[in-house]
């Protein structure tokens, strides 16, 4: 992390925010990321680790992973589920860590359309194979908006009908409830990324020709169905968070514009943050063709919080506190999401505290760690600053006295 000038009042990213009766400690979100870790649906203790280093690491918000509102709508065998009523207890073990040490748990819900029934990344990110039915990993008929395949290889979806637009308005709804009861505090839908929310918003793959397709007003029909139903069984205590992608940047593709009108009718419908990527129609979902530099995301959550008047989570390659820190004050988002920084380094709140705060005693630098940590730290950091900076020509001669 460098240092910059500090700011003259206290530090916004460390400052709490109040989402409905809901209070995040800072604005540090850990961002949804897929790890493809789950069997059957089911979290296990790797997710427990993995998500409660974000937790010990002081961010104020963590999101578990897009997890599948039904079995066909898995990315891949790895994906976690909340389709079962089974599955709950593994994840409130998850949100119960997250709680007791200080971050409010989150969690991503979602169905991936015409991407499901894929490789992990790490075996090729293609569509199911002969190498994978071997592993026990066989295909499924996928479900979308249109009968539109994702790509050359890859099985066309099926198109869904009216029972099966019922049933995703159903199941997201059933996914909702199944996380408050885990205790989750924060809830997120999944309409980015080319997932099926998205390829309905997108006129790139929606060419339906009935009451779901065409005008921007009947794309955004489903995924405003799915809001309203999720917002009927999510409690009104809890903050509902929608995430887009702001730009297909494809010619004829949803646009920012778009993403403003759109996040109009989702705080109409009680939704409270818009968190806003980008790209992932075609192509890797992390992959996006928009052109990408340190915090390339940020205009499009400045242009939705400001157009829409609607809280906005900004994401993608922010990796800097003083970064975080500017982007706040200059009105650019309410929330920074932190996603792959985070799992090179999971203390990275707990960094951006005591940077943002230079100048203060050790003490007051690691007060925010877990007080089993903190305290070590806060007499080392005594010691390390009389030692000074460690050089090879002075090792094993620095002496404290």
């Amino acid at each position: 992390m460098s240092q910059a000038p500090e700011f003259p009042e206290a530090a916004l990213l460390m400052q709490p925010l109040r989402l409905r009766e809901v209070t995040l400690c800072n604005r540090v979100v850990i961002s949804p990321m897929c790890t493809y870790a789950a069997v059957d649906g089911m979290a296990n203790d790797f997710h427990l680790v993995h998500l409660g280093r974000f937790a010990l690491g002081g961010a104020g918000l963590a999101f578990v992973e897009v997890t599948a509102v039904q079995p066909e709508g898995r990315t891949s065998h790895g994906d976690l589920g909340l389709w079962d009523d089974a599955q709950v207890a593994p994840l409130a073990r998850v949100a119960a860590f997250l709680r007791d040490h200080g971050t409010t748990p989150g969690i991503q819900i979602g169905h991936a359309g015409r991407r499901a029934s894929s490789q992990r990344p790490f075996h090729g990110g293609g569509p199911l194979g002969t190498s994978d039915i071997a592993r026990g990993e066989a295909p499924w008929q996928t479900l979308a908006c249109s009968a539109q395949a994702f790509g050359p290889g890859w099985t066309a979806p099926r198109a869904a009908t009216q029972a099966d637009l019922a049933r995703l308005r159903s199941d997201f709804a059933a996914a909702a409830e199944r996380a408050s009861r885990a205790g989750f505090q924060v809830l997120e839908i999944h309409a980015a990324h080319g997932y099926l929310l998205h390829g309905f918003l997108s006129p790139h793959t929606n060419r339906r020709a009935d009451a779901y397709g065409g005008s921007l007003a009947n794309r955004m029909r489903l995924p405003l169905e799915v809001v309203e139903a999720v917002r009927e069984r999510w409690p009104p205590s809890l903050p509902l968070s929608v995430r887009i992608s702001a730009v297909d940047d494809l010619e004829g593709g949803w646009g920012i514009e778009d993403s403003v009108l759109f996040a109009r009718e989702l705080k109409q419908r009680g939704v409270d943050l818009v968190d806003c990527s980008s790209g992932g129609i075609a192509g890797s979902p992390t992959a996006s063709t928009v052109p990408r530099d340190y915090g390339f995301q940020l205009p499009y959550a400045e242009r939705v919080r400001r157009d829409a008047g609607i809280a906005a989570i900004a994401v993608g390659l922010i990796v800097d506190p003083w970064q975080a820190e500017a982007a706040l004050r200059a009105g650019q988002a309410d929330l920074i999401a932190i996603a792959r920084q985070a799992l090179q380094e999971p203390n990275w709140a707990l960094h951006a505290a005591a940077e943002l705060a230079a100048g203060t005693s050790p003490a007051q630098r690691f007060a925010a760690w877990p007080e089993c940590f903190g305290w070590w730290l806060a007499r080392r950091a005594v010691v390390l600053e009389r030692l000074g900076p460690w050089r090879p020509a002075s090792a094993g001669r620095n002496q404290v006295a």
